[in-house]
């Protein structure tokens, strides 16, 4: 069963399907220990790895671990930009609800349930994942407080795991091709389409961006580019200041390198609050 939320997970019943996507591009190091995390989380799922052309192997070590995998895992190949690739494994997904999920995330054990959860009410549509970022660095425990207090302002982004109903990302005709922010330019449309909330069930992100590059770029980065966009500069342009970040050792991502009160906080709790009223 699944903590803190059993009494309201279905799926063990089989009774609905969540559809898990994860994104990949050249994340050969972290795909196996990301997809052995995935598998540890309860309840009735299925798992689409939508493969951006990846050089580096990684669809080959999907492809290997799809027979033991204990739930239907699936790998799409697809161009990018990663919205073709999230489109994509949508329209693939067999679930009523898709979970978007970044290579470098951790869910918690109940992430299904708790978006069962989430969804029993009907006016619901969607919402994401409290966040932590892993790594236990001031910059860390910074970043996951600025992204809980925009988060009560009705703004996240894909590393927080964001679900959505299929009929509601299918009425929001999916992500729109944008090599940067399509993950902001959907929350902010899923947001004026309805009700939504932010689970308190926690998804640990990787600090690999600011421990790889520094976190005074890294902040410089995320305030220009969302200042630029919400200017009207296009993403095409703001795309250069963002490079992808590829990590070598994937103990540095999936390990307990978090202080023991910070792994307390990545428990999953099963609750969750709304987003402001629009």
């Amino acid at each position: 069963m699944c903590p803190g939320v059993s009494r309201f997970c279905r799926s063990e019943r089989a009774e609905r399907v969540v559809s898990i996507v994860i994104p990949t591009y050249n994340e050969a190091s972290i795909v196996g220990k990301s997809l052995q995390t995935v598998g540890r989380v309860a309840g009735q799922y299925e798992v689409l790895i939508a493969d951006g052309a990846s050089e580096d192997g990684t669809a080959t070590l999907v492809r290997e671990l799809i027979p033991s995998f204990p739930r239907p895992l699936r790998l799409l190949h697809s161009s990018r930009p990663r919205a073709l690739q999230l489109n994509q494994a949508a329209v693939a997904a067999r679930g009523e609800a898709l979970l978007f999920v970044h290579a470098d995330a951790r869910l918690p054990a109940d992430a299904v349930c708790a978006v069962e959860g989430a969804l029993q009410n009907p006016e619901v549509i969607g919402g994401n994942f409290s966040l932590l970022f892993s790594g236990g660095l001031v910059s860390s425990r910074l970043f996951t407080w600025a992204n809980a207090a925009r988060r009560r302002l009705g703004i996240y982004y894909g590393d927080s795991g964001i679900f959505v109903r299929r009929r509601v990302f299918e009425a929001l005709r999916g992500f729109r091709s944008m090599p940067l922010l399509e993950d902001y330019e959907f929350v902010r449309r899923m947001e004026r389409f309805g009700r939504t909330v932010c689970l308190k069930s926690r998804i640990v992100v990787s600090d690999r961006r600011w421990r790889m590059q520094g976190a005074g770029l890294t902040v410089f980065a995320w305030v220009a580019i969302q200042g630029l966009y919400s200017l009207g500069i296009p993403a095409d342009r703001l795309a250069r200041w963002y490079p992808a970040v590829r990590e070598a050792n994937p103990s540095q991502i999936f390990s307990d390198r978090m202080p023991a009160r910070e792994r307390e906080k990545a428990q999953p709790l099963g609750l969750s609050y709304d987003s402001p009223v629009k």
